[in-house]
Order: structure tokens, then sequence, then C-alpha cells
């Protein structure tokens, strides 16, 4: 079956003016793989993919002209969502939250604009299984990128940072990823609670 494919423009040549709009039409459990292609352009808004929003994709044209961002933090969060949905602290501050599966994005900039000494403040928390990004930027400061649970696979990102900020509970294997880190800090910080689960980020 051939994918769907929705569009994503600021100037009102898309289907959608955002992001949001674009998820919120993909049907309820869906089955179908949805494309939604993102027209350059800074989007300033939190994106919440729910459990119920299954094989979407977000495409852009260029990373560092498609930008996706918001600056929660977890002591700060303003979001569409309620914390019954998105939960609170850093679990729920994310810009980008994914727990719908089989989530895959290329060519787009991941951010939490929060600045320096915000605490954490997470550009992309995902949740649903079998996710991939490729030729994507996650920027922010702390805790950049929250990998929750599931399985992930990031290839040819770049992924920036000053304090745990590739962390959480999932089996992720990142390949041919830039890794920076903005000030002295640890850049992961692997969340299993014993060596017998089989939970690791490979790099």
């Amino acid at each position: 079956m051939a994918p769907f494919v929705l569009t994503v423009s600021q100037n009102g040549t898309g289907n959608y003016r955002t992001v949001q709009e674009a998820i919120d039409a993909v049907p309820l459990r869906n089955t179908r793989r949805t494309i939604i292609r993102i027209s350059p352009g800074i989007y300033r808004q939190p994106l919440y993919v729910a459990k119920t929003k299954n094989f979407i994709t977000f495409v852009g044209l260029c990373p560092e002209d498609t930008v996706l961002t918001w600056n929660n933090t977890a002591n700060k969060i303003d979001h569409h969502q309620g914390s019954k949905v998105i939960g609170n602290g850093t679990f729920g501050c994310g810009s980008t939250i994914v727990e719908g599966e089989d989530f895959i994005a290329e060519n787009i900039t991941f951010e939490n604009f929060s600045p320096e000494g915000s605490g954490q403040a997470v550009a992309v928390r995902v949740s649903g299984d079998r996710c991939a990004f490729y030729n994507c930027r996650f920027l922010g400061w702390q805790d950049t990128l929250y990998l929750h649970s599931g399985k992930q696979y990031l290839r040819d990102c770049y992924i920036e940072g000053s304090v745990d900020f590739i962390f959480g509970n999932s089996t992720a294997l990142l390949e041919h990823c830039h890794i920076h880190c903005k000030s002295a800090g640890f850049i992961t910080a692997q969340s299993r609670k014993s060596h017998m689960k089989r939970l690791v980020m490979y790099f």
C-alpha cells in the first residue's frame, strides 16, 4: 500500500500550517505509513505523537532549515496536552514527544531552546517502539535526547548537550552520529535498574 502524504507549510501552501495539525489528522490506530512533509521553517510548538498514532514519518528538506522547537523544562511545562496525557517533570517536558510506534524522522532538527542553566529540558522523548531518525539534529543543554523505552535507531545524526544529554531506558543503536559536548559533563545516563536487563545504547 502506498504511503499517505500530508504537507505542512507556514505560508499556507500545504495541507496544514502546523505540524501538530498534521499529526492530529492521522487516523487513530493507523496502520498505513503516513508521511508528513514539512516545509523549511522554524516551527515553535510542542508536538505530541500519541500511542494511537503509528507509522508516522516526518520529512524535511534539510535539518538546518526545518526546526521543531519549544522551551519546556522539568519545572515549567506549557503544552496543549495535560499532565495526565504527557506526564510531569522530565518525562513531560519534551519539545517533541513520540509515543506512537514505527515513527521515522528524516532531515529534521528537534530542539529545546531553553537557555543553559534551565535544568532538564528535553528536545525529544521517544517512548514508541521501532523508531528511527536519519540525518536529524537534536539541540539542547541538559537531557536533550530522552530515549525512554522501546528500540530506536539513529543514523547520521548530530546530538548536542552538556549533562546526561543522551539518556533513558531504551535499546538504541546510534550509527555514524556526531555527539557534541557543549560543556564539561556526562554524555549518557542509561537508566536500567539491573545489569540483567537487555537494555543498552550502542555507539
